[in-house]
């Protein structure tokens, strides 16, 4: 268990995406994590470091290593409700400052409203303008699943954004309930299989919002490892969207309560 436990320790995107975040709490975000195998030699550091898009920059200038990446929120997060060169220019900006993730939200506004369509223009658009400035920048796609009546609207948001071009399809924003379910994430896993399969291009999941304890990693863990396999187990196609759980896998694989970020 406790190599599953450093598995998933790998895949958290660690997240601050408060009102109240300035460059100072960033900063000091970031040293923690550059500090991270000092002070925990034996585990791996998480995969990224989530924050607001204006906040790129600041990680760049305060991480030791690119082996920290940059995760943003961009396109107006979270509800997604701005003309759509609004979304690009705040998109390609966290790019330009040095974004190597960019974490959208699905347009419910004409998702829900039946105009798939404009939805699938909106990533294609956002991703083909980041890409332009930095080929190798990841756009994951949240579908925000709790707001999605069935599985059927599930499958069909997922398979409109990786057909789009998402690299990766993300469950939620974590600001409106239900976020994460078990029963999202397994629609989103056979629909990622169901792509794989027709196209042969590997598409990414993380679950992200409510997701706070190893019990409840671990259950997104099977799900992924049992839908798609273990090839999906490693950060270049799974994540976790979390800010309180990379504390508590720590205590776990410590055996004692760890309060390290």
């Amino acid at each position: 268990m406790k190599e599953i436990y450093k598995n998933i320790l790998g895949m958290i995107d660690l997240t601050s995406l408060n009102a109240t975040d300035t460059r100072t709490s960033v900063k000091a975000m970031v040293e923690k994590v550059n500090n991270f195998n000092n002070v925990f030699p034996n585990y791996p550091k998480p995969a990224s470091i989530c924050v607001y898009p204006n906040f790129a920059g600041v990680i760049v200038g305060a991480r030791k290593s690119r082996d920290i990446r940059i995760t943003v929120v961009g396109g107006c997060f979270p509800a997604s409700q701005s003309p759509l060169k609004v979304k690009v220019l705040e998109c390609t900006e966290a790019v330009t400052d040095g974004a190597d993730e960019v974490d959208i939200v699905l347009a419910l506004n004409s998702f829900l409203d039946g105009r798939p369509e404009e939805t699938s223009r909106e990533i294609y658009e956002i991703n083909k303008a980041v890409k332009a400035i930095n080929s190798d920048v990841h756009l994951k796609v949240i579908l925000e699943t709790g707001a999605l009546k069935d599985a059927a609207q599930i499958e069909q948001a997922s398979m409109l954004a990786m057909e789009a071009g998402a690299d990766f399809i993300k469950t939620s924003t974590g600001k409106i309930s239900p976020a994460a379910t078990p029963e999202a994430a397994r629609v989103m896993c056979q629909a990622i299989a169901k792509y794989h399969n027709k196209t042969g291009r590997k598409v990414g999941f993380k679950p992200a919002g409510g997701i706070s304890t190893p019990e409840e990693a671990l259950v997104y863990y099977n799900i992924v490892r049992d839908t798609l396999g273990s090839e999906w187990l490693t950060p270049a196609l799974f994540r976790f969207g979390a800010s309180r759980m990379a504390n508590n896998i720590l205590s776990a694989l410590e055996e004692k309560e760890v309060k390290y970020f």
